[in-house]
């Protein structure tokens, strides 16, 4: 086995990295190494938080989640941030540069996909309205709905529940960051998903 025929054969069907991957090289590559993500801390005058409905899938069961999302090749986390407000809630925002959380999560052995994470939380405020389309008010929530919340539902995706002072406003912003940006860098190993 040639491995540089088989990196060539896999180039060779990514039409634009910038654009995300097939799914089978995104999951395979997810085993090799730690994803990078974006979350957005969103709190509005009433000090509830935004977030978003995620259904259930190969990482995540269903469950409210800190809006958020991967770092595609060559895309800065800036505009990750931007895109991911406009993709989960239809919205414009202002954010601070300097991260108030970054958190690493490893995943049980077990995991074969999707196992090392290294998240980065930003305070985010609207600049824009909600789609109110999107508005989760009764029943089910359905897949990218969106609703503020008072503090952490019970339903929330259990890998945020590393946020849960945060949204449950246990722990103020300011005593997030540092004269670094960064209070806190937490290793969690989890075990049971």
């Amino acid at each position: 086995m040639d491995i540089n025929k088989c990196i060539k054969i896999i180039e060779n069907s990514i039409k634009d990295p910038t654009k995300g991957l097939p799914e089978d090289i995104f999951l395979f590559l997810t085993r090799l190494s730690p994803l990078i993500n974006v979350d957005l801390l969103i709190k509005n005058p009433q000090n509830q938080t935004l977030l978003t409905w995620r259904q259930a899938g190969e990482s995540y069961g269903p469950g409210w989640h800190v809006p958020g999302g991967i770092i595609r090749y060559k895309e800065s986390m800036y505009e990750r941030i931007e895109k991911v407000a406009q993709l989960e809630f239809g919205a414009k925002i202002h954010y601070e540069k300097t991260p108030i959380l970054v958190n690493e999560i490893i995943r049980c052995p077990e995991r074969k996909n999707r196992g090392h994470f290294i998240s980065f939380l930003f305070d985010c405020q609207l600049i824009s309205q909600l789609d109110e389309q999107l508005h989760h008010s009764v029943g089910e929530p359905q897949s990218e709905e969106w609703m503020w919340h008072k503090e952490c539902p019970v339903d929330i995706i259990p890998v945020h529940l590393m946020y849960k002072e945060v949204l449950n406003g246990e722990k103020p912003l300011d005593e997030c960051t540092s004269d670094f940006g960064i209070s806190r860098i937490i290793l969690l190993i989890i075990t049971r998903l």
